[in-house]
């Protein structure tokens, strides 16, 4: 890896086009490199992942909407959408944000944290919509998607979004225009043009995670990567882009982010180097935002030693400074802390789902969010005893760049109306790589068909597994079979409508 320097470059001083960072990422996109066979392993993982996810998810309001949309727009020869036959095809960029609302909705696929915030497989619905469409392999889906994954973890690595209340899509549409670049086999010119178009659109504010947080949390990967598509489709035809998008004197880094000071370091991979970034991202056990993953865990654990709940004073999570202010009570969101609040703000407070985690021993992605589990009287009493606290070295070890380090989670300390307490941390989840029961093929399938089983034929499962299982190896025809479909009378609205404009 070598580490890309960018900052802003004033208009009277020249940055060549190859020095600029969207420049760099379109010749790692063109680079022929060898495929590294256990970031192969992992694409064929996070496709299980996110049709998991997807599936689970069919027949919520925003995912039925997204695809009554894609409906509205079929083109033969196109892009499957999840649940619907495989014989219907439509235009990629809908396809992609039907397919990319399901897989987003119910916060319960990959994600990545560092500098800033990412849920990579984001990158997969575009990319794999346009390889149904233009007739790639799985080969070419394979080294399309690493690519994605390898841009997208680079500059969460390197540029915080967060701090300028920026939203995290703003790195998700680049690397899904060069995952698609790479994809098609596009020359790097095509590819930096395309990059910089994604960039240009796709900054956003994140007040679609803050306060009372609606469904546009899940179409706003899904909108990213219809950008995507239609910004390589304009680059493939010749047209420009603001450039340099990011180093520019009125682009991004100047007016966005940290302004004409501004300065980072991007890491991108060197000529013949390997795509393995994907190898650093981790999937969720539990349908929560990713931060609350480990203390879901140590909620199991710290259960076991707690017999009456009215028993408890207090309960603090010393934990990083991201959890404290995005899911915690430094947040300062009342809705956090309200038991009418929707699903995708009860997922995004940290004080809510540490108590449903303590009281039940088990986490679901329905039912723990249920408007009846979130009212119960002694949830909402032990609820609103839980507070956030930031805490250095969790701060220091959420940030550190040593993967052994490298740390999600909290100390957890209970104190007792009696004035005894209980004490316990938990670093990364119980599925993490570095956890206690790292996720393996076995456990993505076993998601899989957790999440799926009570909504898919028994065949269609083992159809759709037995195919991803094959990726490298699928030819174009193929590509269709890693769609899931769904019997028609199990899906809401598998017709177009008339509701809206299209």
């Amino acid at each position: 890896m070598k580490s890309h320097p960018v900052r802003v470059y004033p208009s009277k001083e020249h940055l060549a086009k190859e020095d600029q960072l969207a420049y760099k990422f379109a010749a790692m996109a063109t680079d022929p490199a060898p495929v590294d066979a256990a970031a192969q392993d992992m694409v064929i993982n996070r496709i299980i992942d996110n049709a998991s996810v997807a599936i689970a998810a069919i027949n919520r309001s925003p995912v039925a909407n997204a695809r009554s949309q894609a409906l509205a727009h079929p083109r033969p020869g196109g892009a499957t959408v999840f649940g619907v036959s495989s014989d219907q095809r439509f235009s990629p960029e809908w396809a992609a944000w039907a397919n990319g609302t399901a897989v987003r909705e119910l916060d319960f696929h990959d994600t990545f944290l560092a500098a800033d915030y990412s849920h990579p497989g984001d990158n997969i619905p575009p990319i794999l919509a346009v390889a149904q469409q233009l007739g790639k392999n799985g080969a070419d889906l394979v080294r399309g998607i690493l690519v994605g994954y390898e841009i997208q973890v680079n500059l969460v690595k390197a540029i915080c979004l967060h701090k300028f209340k920026k939203d995290h899509i703003a790195h998700l549409c680049p690397a899904q225009a060069a995952g698609i670049g790479t994809l098609l086999g596009l020359d790097t010119d095509t590819i930096y043009q395309a990059v910089q178009q994604a960039v240009h659109v796709s900054f956003a504010t994140r007040q679609s995670r803050k306060g009372e947080i609606s469904s546009w949390k899940a179409y706003a990967p899904a909108h990213a990567g219809k950008l995507s598509v239609e910004a390589v489709d304009r680059a493939m035809r010749g047209e420009k882009s603001p450039s340099p998008i990011y180093e520019g004197e009125d682009s991004v880094i100047a007016w966005m982010l940290d302004g004409p000071k501004g300065a980072y370091e991007v890491l991108v991979p060197e000529k013949g180097e390997p795509k393995r970034a994907i190898l650093d991202t981790y999937t969720k056990e539990h349908s929560a935002e990713y931060q609350a993953q480990a203390l879901i865990d140590l909620a199991f654990r710290m259960r076991e030693k707690i017999t009456d709940w009215d028993s408890i004073e207090h309960v603090t999570l010393h934990t990083s400074h991201h959890t404290h202010y995005v899911i915690g009570t430094g947040a300062n969101d009342p809705q956090k802390m309200d038991p009418k609040a929707s699903r995708e703000t009860l997922d995004h407070s940290i004080m809510y789902i540490f108590a449903v985690a303590l009281q039940d021993g088990k986490w679901h992605h329905v039912d723990s969010y249920a408007p009846d589990r979130a009212a119960r009287p002694d949830t909402v009493a032990l609820w609103h005893k839980i507070s956030t606290q930031e805490d250095p070295e969790w701060t220091s070890r959420y940030h550190d760049s040593d993967p052994k380090r490298k740390a999600f989670g909290a100390r957890v300390e209970i104190r007792f109306k009696d004035g005894k307490t209980l004490v316990d941390e938990m670093a990364v989840a119980n599925a993490h790589s570095l956890g206690a029961r790292p996720f393996q093929r076995a456990d993505y399938i076993r998601k899989f068909k957790t999440l799926t089983d009570s909504i898919l034929a028994p065949a269609e499962s083992a159809r759709f597994l037995e195919t991803v299982q094959k990726l490298p190896a699928l030819g174009a025809a193929d590509l269709a079979g890693l769609n899931v479909q769904l019997d028609p009378a199990k899906l809401e609205r598998n017709t177009r409508d008339t509701r809206g404009i299209f």
